[in-house]
C-alpha cells in the first residue's frame, strides 16, 4: 500500500521541507510554505542506483575533440516572428514555456501556429476551453483573410483538439495519435495520478512538467507550455520550472495597445535577447516585420520634446520615439516618472545634464515615455533621451529627421554602442537626414584600426564626443 507522506512546498522557488517554516532558506520569502500530501509507493521512489537503466548504460568521459557535432534539426513555422525568437525554428524535441498576463493572447500565438503548420501533425491539449470554444476561436483564425465569414471553412486537418487535465490519459492519446507538435494549454490546470496535490501547485507543476520533459526528449517531439504568471510578473510555479525547459518566452503588451512582444528569456538553442512584435486584430496576431514604422508616428508640425533613438533587440535594429515633458514643479517635490525606461538612469541623466551642462532641472517635473508601449534596456538610447529633455525645457523642437544612438557616461562623454553600422543602415533605410554616434565608435577593430567607413552611406553622420557638443549642434 502507498504510503501518504506530508511536505512543505516554498511557493516561490519550490523548497521542499519536511516541517513548516517562517522563512524559506533558500529565497528568503517570508511566509510562503504550503503543506501538500504527496502518496508515492515504494516502487514509484527513483533509485538512479540500482536502476535497470543505470546499469545498463554506463556513459565514460569523452574528450570534449572527440565529441561529433550534428546540427540540429529545426522546423520552420509559417511566422517568422516566432522563427526569430526561437532562433531560426522548433528544434526536435526542444521543451518551450511560453508566459504571459491573463488574456495578452498566449493561446491566441499557439492555436494560430497549430493551424498554420501545414503537412504537420499538432496535437492542441486545453484543460482551461472546451472544445467548442477552441472551435469558436478556430473559425475566426481561418478565416482571417477571408471577406466572408463560411462556418465551413477550410480549418488545416493536422491540428486535433482534446480537452484533458489528467498526464496519463493525455500520453494515452499521444501514444494512439502520435503527434509531430505538443501544446499544453495550460501547465498549471494539469495533474499527475503520481503526486497527491491539487493542480497548480508547486508539486504538482514539477512532476508534470518532468513527465512531460522525458517525453519530448525520447520521442524528439517539440512540446510547448503555456503558463500563467503571477503578479510580480514571474512565471507561476517552481523556479525550478525555468530551469527545466530548453526555452523560456515571455508574452508581453498592455491591454490598450495593440502590439504584443514576444521576448526570450532564456533559450539554449540561440540567442536570448531577440524580440518579436506582433498586432493583435479582431481576427489574430498578425507579425509585424519592419516595427521601426509603426513605432514612429507621423507628426505634421515639429514639436518639442521628441526625439527618434535607434536601438537594438537581438539580432534587430528599431528606431523607436522617445518623449519627455519638462515643466515647473508645482507641489514643491518634483516628480520623476518614467515609462517603459528606467527610473534610476533617468535621475543619473537629469544629473549629467545638470552638473555637465548647466541646465537647472533640479525644481522641474520631468515624464519620460517610450512610444509603442515597449520597454527598452539598451542604453544607447541615453544620448536621445537627454535631447528630449532639453528640447522640451528649451521648448526647441528637434528635426524631425534626426536620430540618436549613444551612451552617456557620468562624465558627460558620449560612449560607444554595439553594432552601429546596423543602427545607421536602418536610420538610413528610413529616410533620415542625419544620426548622431559617438567618436569612439569610429574605430571597428582594435588590432587594425580599421576606421568606420562613413562613405558608404548617404545619411549625414555626426560624430560627437561630449554631450555639450550635441546640444551646441542642435540648439546653437
Amino acid at each position: 500500500m502507498a504510503k501518504t507522506k506530508i511536505a512543505y512546498f516554498c511557493q516561490s522557488c519550490g523548497y521542499e521541507s519536511p516541517k513548516w517554516l517562517g522563512k524559506c532558506p533558500s529565497c528568503q520569502q517570508w511566509n510562503t510554505f504550503v503543506e501538500e500530501i504527496l502518496e508515492k509507493s515504494s516502487a514509484s521512489v527513483p533509485n538512479w542506483k540500482s536502476s535497470p537503466a543505470s546499469s545498463q548504460r554506463a556513459n565514460k568521459p569523452v574528450e570534449v575533440g572527440e565529441i561529433t557535432f550534428k546540427e540540429e534539426h529545426r522546423l520552420l513555422t509559417p511566422d517568422k516572428e516566432f522563427n526569430r525568437v526561437l532562433g531560426g525554428g522548433i528544434v526536435a524535441g526542444s521543451l518551450v514555456l511560453i508566459g504571459g498576463e491573463p488574456g495578452i493572447g498566449k493561446s491566441t500565438l499557439m492555436l494560430q501556429l497549430a493551424l498554420n503548420m501545414p503537412n504537420v501533425k499538432v496535437l492542441y491539449v486545453s484543460g482551461e476551453e472546451s472544445d467548442h470554444q477552441i472551435k469558436m476561436r478556430a473559425e475566426r483564425l481561418a478565416n482571417e483573410k477571408s471577406e466572408i465569414r463560411n462556418p465551413q471553412s477550410e480549418i488545416n486537418k493536422g491540428c486535433y483538439i482534446l480537452t484533458e487535465t489528467s498526464t496519463q490519459n493525455i500520453f494515452k492519446q499521444i501514444e494512439e495519435l502520435q503527434p509531430d507538435i505538443l501544446v499544453i494549454d495550460s501547465i498549471q490546470t494539469l495533474h499527475s495520478s503520481h503526486v497527491e496535490s491539487t493542480p497548480g501547485s508547486v508539486s504538482q507543476v514539477r512532476e508534470c512538467t518532468a513527465e512531460l520533459l522525458r517525453f519530448a526528449k525520447e520521442t524528439s517531439t517539440p512540446v510547448f507550455l503555456i503558463g500563467h504568471i503571477t503578479k510580480d510578473g514571474m512565471i507561476a510555479g517552481p523556479k525550478i520550472l525555468e530551469h527545466m525547459v530548453d526555452t523560456v518566452l515571455q508574452f508581453e503588451g498592455d491591454r490598450h495597445h495593440v502590439y504584443r512582444i514576444l521576448r526570450t528569456i532564456k533559450n539554449r538553442f540561440g540567442s536570448s535577447s531577440e524580440l518579436g512584435i506582433y498586432e493583435m486584430l479582431g481576427e489574430g496576431l498578425r507579425e509585424v516585420s519592419n516595427p521601426s514604422e509603426i513605432l514612429l508616428s507621423q507628426r505634421d508640425e515639429p514639436l518639442s520634446g521628441v526625439t527618434i533613438s535607434a536601438t537594438l533587440e537581438g539580432m534587430r535594429p528599431m528606431l523607436i520615439e522617445t518623449q519627455a515633458l519638462v515643466s515647473t514643479s508645482a507641489y514643491g517635490t518634483p516628480q520623476r516618472t518614467a515609462t517603459g525606461f528606467d527610473t534610476k538612469r533617468m535621475s543619473m541623466l537629469l544629473a549629467v545634464l545638470e552638473k555637465r551642462c548647466g541646465f537647472k532641472l533640479g525644481a522641474q517635473d520631468v515624464f519620460l515615455n517610450i512610444t509603442g508601449g515597449i520597454r527598452v534596456e539598451d542604453p544607447a538610447i541615453d544620448l536621445g533621451l537627454a535631447a528630449a529633455i532639453i528640447s522640451s525645457h528649451e521648448d526647441i523642437p528637434i528635426p524631425a529627421k534626426t536620430c540618436f544612438a549613444g551612451e552617456i557616461g557620468l562624465s558627460g562623454e558620449i560612449r560607444a554602442v554595439n553594432r552601429v553600422e546596423q543602427r545607421i543602415a536602418e536610420a538610413q533605410k528610413l529616410g533620415f537626414d542625419q544620426i548622431f554616434i559617438s567618436k569612439y565608435n569610429m574605430p571597428t577593430a582594435a588590432k587594425d584600426k580599421k576606421r568606420l567607413d562613413l562613405s558608404r552611406y548617404t545619411i549625414d553622420v555626426k560624430v560627437v564626443g561630449r554631450i555639450e557638443e550635441v546640444f551646441g549642434l542642435l540648439f546653437g
